[in-house]
């Protein structure tokens, strides 16, 4: 049989907290982390709501444990802040024999100095540091580095899928022998570049975003990181790790419909949730949660309704979007996602999909809007859906029993 894959360690940051406990804290208490900009000088600082984190260059060097220097961009320090977390929650200090890999996804590295600093590049050399920075690849070497992670290093950028990716890439490299843990995530900074971008594809909401609603009009963009630790059965026999939960299914699809939009029956995201309903064991009817992809578009939306309208049939899971709260931290949003799920697994709870007023016409299913909680929550989807049609979906499942080593179904 080939190995089962299991989760047992996690960190995380957005503007809803600093680590696990503060984010989990804003959730139950179903509080949004989105407002105006303060870190960011644009034109768009007054129009645009975003997920920010509410901390300077400063305060991140310090929550990070590290003196300011030349060269962290704010990617890095957010991606380093989650790591950290994930890496002393999954002790993967201990053990060092065991093959450790890490795959951190992003897409736009340290762009946030490299637009501060552009005109110093061009004129004097006092910022050159900053350059190499530029690099999506240079913010997983920051966080190798110091956490001395060595045996497989790589960087995955498939814009919102990159960081689900990023999972399934590890889960796969357990699964093929090749390592026996993997720290596993992404990291995304806010930037210029990043809100012209998407303020260029008329597709940001200057109001609150209400994915799932009829009257939704768009994305709040937000920052942030997030890392899980995977570990394969066997090295969890060695460490003793008690695991959070099961990795039990994934599935990606690339349908390469069009450069930024959906298909309008949803077939890549169908193909994505089938994959990993497949490999999981579990039937549709098995799946209480669907955090869906939800980033509030006309587009995106109706497309993964119909998508889920057609893997789950007349018996929809509950499903709701989680953005409203962190906003879509785009290459982060896939392990900001699968943390805010497995929470939903540990705490037998489910998330609103907040701001939602009315169902979208051509659906047959609303989101849910309020918490609910103490309710059986025992598997949960995970959508993560990326321009050019990169759609990928995880199945997390319970774990109920660990005893003598041995993982209970």
């Amino acid at each position: 049989m080939p190995q089962r894959i299991f989760i047992t360690g996690y960190g995380i940051i957005s503007c809803i907290g600093n680590n696990i406990e503060e984010t989990l804290t804003s959730m139950l208490r179903s509080t949004s982390g989105t407002g105006k900009i303060h870190h960011i000088e644009t034109l768009l600082k007054d129009e645009l709501l975003v997920g920010e984190v509410p901390k300077t260059q400063d305060e991140l060097f310090a929550l990070a444990g590290i003196t300011p220097a030349e060269g962290y961009s704010r990617n890095s320090l957010l991606g380093i802040i989650a790591a950290r977390e994930a890496f002393i929650n999954g002790r993967l200090d201990n053990h060092r024999e065991l093959k450790t890999g890490l795959i951190s996804a992003t897409t736009v590295g340290g762009m946030d100095r490299c637009e501060l600093y552009y005109n110093d590049f061009l004129t004097n050399d006092s910022r050159n540091a900053y350059i190499d920075a530029y690099d999506c690849a240079d913010s997983t070497e920051k966080i190798a580095s110091l956490l001395g992670i060595h045996d497989f290093v790589t960087t995955i950028s498939t814009a919102c899928s990159s960081a689900a990716n990023a999972i399934m890439l590890g889960a796969r490299m357990i699964r093929t022998g090749r390592l026996d843990r993997v720290l596993a995530g992404g990291c995304e900074s806010l930037t210029k570049f990043h809100l012209n971008g998407f303020n260029a594809l008329k597709i940001l909401d200057k109001h609150p975003s209400k994915p799932f609603d009829q009257h939704r009009a768009g994305i709040n963009l937000g920052e942030g990181a997030a890392y899980l630790v995977l570990e394969s059965e066997e090295s969890l026999k060695k460490t003793g790790n008690i695991p959070l939960c099961e990795l039990a299914g994934w599935g990606n699809s690339c349908e390469a419909f069009h450069q930024t939009a959906s298909s309008p029956d949803g077939k890549g995201a169908f193909l994505a949730m089938q994959k990993a309903l497949g490999m999981s064991g579990l039937g549709p009817e098995e799946i209480d949660y669907v955090n869906a992809h939800g980033t509030g578009t006309d587009n995106n939306d109706l497309s993964e309704g119909h998508a889920i309208e057609k893997i789950f049939g007349d018996r929809i899971p509950c499903v709701s979007s989680t953005k409203p709260f962190t906003g879509h931290t785009t290459s982060a949003a896939g392990s900001t996602e699968a943390i805010l799920s497995i929470l939903c697994l540990q705490h037998q709870v489910i998330w609103p999909n907040l701001n939602f007023k009315e169902r979208i016409a051509e659906l047959n299913f609303s989101p849910v809007d309020q918490l609910l909680t103490n309710i059986p929550v025992n598997a949960v989807m995970s959508n993560s859906f990326g321009f050019g049609g990169n759609d990928t979906s995880l199945v997390f499942k319970r774990v109920d029993k660990w005893a003598s080593g041995q993982v209970g179904k």
